[in-house]
């Protein structure tokens, strides 16, 4: 081709003469067509995206579509969720199959001191911000912790309320048995600004680690009342009754949630997290007399 060319232009130089035919002219655009679209090839070679590129050879484009999450799903939860996320969970786990959801309920003081101390779990649901302040105080948790819920006091008295319990002021009665959580878990905080709000003192015969364990005395009979949350006496209606705590009396709990930083199941975190803040989530929450976020 090269030597075509070059006799091409050796027979016709600069301008078109009688040794140059008709032919030859065309054969010279033809060429010159030719090599016009071979640099253009070249050129689009050289300046293609890398995105481009990585599409071309079989790589994902940015922003696919992320998979579905599956594994083991560790949750570390306040025990006042237990009924609520149990359902949570068994919504969440149809939804997103291959995933199991297993749970660590217990006080949230006692739940942020074994993250601390570094037990291995996802996700960390508090029934008190204070408690979550000590996990994202030592870095670790992913993100700004989220609001889910809220939750406040009432009173679980036996069933029948044999002791005839019909305010806060009834116990301080010393014959009235009351049992609370230990002043560091979120349900005994409540019972101390209960307490103070109502200005009367109590002096329980227990202090629990967590709500379930005043649940448990009052629904056995070891104690006459307990103060405990609104969805703890709705979780038990049958084993015991509630006597409600008036507004000005009594205090409302927020529950946040995070995913943790050293997650061993992050995908299946960041999914059950959302779950949670989500619609459905919420309707679960909300059955089982949660207040939504921000009451």
């Amino acid at each position: 081709m090269r030597q075509m060319f070059r006799r091409l232009r050796a027979q016709c130089g600069m301008r078109v003469s009688r040794s140059c035919s008709l032919r030859d002219l065309r054969q010279i655009r033809v060429m010159t067509g030719a090599v016009v679209a071979a640099l253009a090839v070249a050129l689009a070679a050289c300046t293609s995206s890398p995105t481009t590129s990585a599409a071309a050879a079989g790589a994902p484009a940015s922003g696919s579509a992320s998979a579905k999450p599956t594994g083991t799903l560790v949750v570390f939860a306040a025990t006042s969720l237990t009924g609520a996320f149990d359902k949570i969970a068994s919504q969440f786990e149809a939804a997103n199959p291959g995933v199991t959801v297993k749970f660590n309920y217990n006080g949230s003081s006692s739940l942020a001191t074994q993250i601390t101390q570094g037990a291995p779990a996802d996700v960390f649901a508090s029934a008190a911000p204070s408690n979550m302040k000590t996990v994202t105080d030592a870095g670790l948790a992913s993100g700004t912790p989220k609001i889910f819920a809220a939750n406040s006091g009432e009173i679980m008295v036996e069933t029948g309320n044999p002791m005839k319990i019909t305010s806060v002021k009834d116990l301080a009665n010393p014959a009235v048995k009351v049992v609370v959580c230990a002043p560091e878990v979120p349900c005994g905080k409540v019972a101390t600004a209960v307490f103070k709000n109502a200005g009367v003192t109590v002096r329980p015969v227990s202090q629990e680690q967590n709500v379930g364990g005043v649940v448990t005395k009052v629904t056995l009979g070891e104690a006459d009342a307990g103060i405990v949350y609104v969805t703890d006496v709705k979780a038990n209606e049958g084993k015991a009754d509630g006597v409600p705590i008036p507004a000005d009396q009594n205090d409302i709990t927020d529950y946040p949630i995070a995913q943790l930083k050293d997650a061993p199941n992050s995908a299946a975190a960041a999914a059950f997290v959302s779950y949670v803040l989500g619609p459905d989530g919420q309707q679960v929450l909300k059955s089982f007399g949660f207040l939504p976020p921000g009451s």
